[in-house]
């Protein structure tokens, strides 16, 4: 069974550079998402700039995967395909960038609105958000995955929403799937202890309405089984004492967002 690789603070900071390259890249998204682009020409925009900047896109042919980015739009949960979509006002669009790096992984997910969108997408966003930085506050070293899980599943809940089961976070760093499993529902103070080292990708997957998904013949597209949006947050995080250590950023996402209002 394989074991979970703790991480040296040097490894952590080789993560870090490659989870900021995944940040910037999801910045460059963030100039040009909008009505009237196609989901190809994100995938096209994020290859370019990794590779540019020195990386190599993660997800790129990784167990047969045929993009650089997921891209998840409205009831879609994760691990869409980019295409000849064009984005329209009222769109939510979960965007999912891996990168590799001098050989060390990144890993982050935001999910955009495209334009106005409806109250209940608006709150689906909000509280997507929050539980991500819910579980970042778990995930200290002394605490169980089940402490991480629980915070995620109760604000999520409590709002009305449905936590997937099928799908979950994960260890990252020398590879881009890790142990531990990372799940966003669970119980406190049951599963694995949470150590210093360890480096985690959390990544709330959210439903506004029923928990339940369905798997696409593609092999890889997720999406609701009632057709309800979903939502999907991500940071690459390295466990503490105190508290989490984000290697992982939405800043410069929400740089280039604010500058559009």
């Amino acid at each position: 069974m394989p074991r979970v690789i703790l991480k040296t603070a040097e490894e952590i900071e080789m993560i870090r550079e490659s989870s900021l390259l995944v940040a910037k890249t999801h910045g460059e998204v963030a100039k040009i998402i909008g009505p009237g682009i196609t989901t190809q020409k994100l995938n096209d925009l994020a290859e370019e700039f990794i590779r540019d900047n020195g990386g190599i896109p993660a997800f790129l042919n990784y167990n047969g995967f045929p993009y650089s980015l997921c891209i998840s739009l409205n009831d879609q949960v994760v691990h869409g395909f980019p295409g000849k979509y064009v984005l329209k006002e009222g769109d939510i669009v979960s965007v999912d960038c891996g990168v590799v790096k001098n050989n060390f992984y990144g890993d982050s997910a935001y999910t955009f609105a495209i334009g106005d969108i409806d109250e209940e997408a608006e709150k689906l966003l909000r509280v997507t958000k929050e539980c991500l930085l819910k579980g970042i506050e778990k995930a200290v070293a002394g605490n169980r995955i089940g402490d991480l899980a629980y915070a995620i599943q109760e604000h999520a809940e409590s709002n009305g929403f449905g936590v997937v089961r099928e799908l979950v976070g994960h260890g990252v760093g020398h590879r881009l799937h890790e142990k531990p499993e990372v799940p966003n529902y669970g119980k406190r103070g049951v599963g694995i202890k949470l150590e210093e080292g360890m480096v985690l990708a959390i990544e709330p997957m959210i439903n506004a309405g029923r928990a339940g998904v369905k798997f696409w013949d593609d092999g890889w597209t997720v999406s609701t089984v009632d057709k309800k949006p979903s939502a999907h947050f991500e940071h690459t995080v390295a466990v503490k004492k105190g508290k989490a250590d984000v290697l992982s950023s939405f800043t410069y996402i929400e740089e280039v967002l604010n500058n559009k209002i």
